[in-house]
């Protein structure tokens, strides 16, 4: 289950910076202990950065990520990760596959780009 997102919650939040965005994340997941991603028949969305490194985009609720489910993501759908098994398996598998995580993109920015483990940490604090 998530929480409601009304228009004016998701712009607000569309808003802000990406640091401010990431402590948003930080707070929904941990509060409804769900991430949000995008999938297709062909498996999870993957960017790659400036760098070239392959990123995983993560979002707090699913309207989030279904505004980026555009151009070449159009036939992705959002699709909910328990907090619960991304902290079991996900963490440990992205770090394996050296895959970072862009959190919260909106727009044209891709926000806060985060290592699997770092958002690991964040999340054992979060929840203390």
């Amino acid at each position: 289950m998530t929480y409601k997102l009304n228009d004016k919650q998701y712009d607000i939040a569309c808003q802000k910076r990406p640091d401010e965005r990431y402590d948003y994340f930080l707070n929904k997941v941990a509060n409804f202990e769900k991430i949000w991603s995008l999938c297709s028949d062909e498996g999870w969305v993957e960017l790659s950065d400036s760098d070239g490194e392959i990123c995983l985009p993560i979002w707090p609720h699913p309207d989030f990520a279904r505004a980026w489910a555009t151009d070449d993501w159009a036939d992705c759908q959002p699709k909910a990760i328990d907090l619960s098994i991304w902290l079991e398996r996900w963490t440990a598998g992205l770090e394996g596959d050296n895959t970072l995580l862009v959190v919260f993109p909106v727009g044209d920015d891709e926000g806060l780009v985060q290592t699997p483990q770092a958002l690991h940490d964040d999340f054992i604090t979060q929840l203390g």
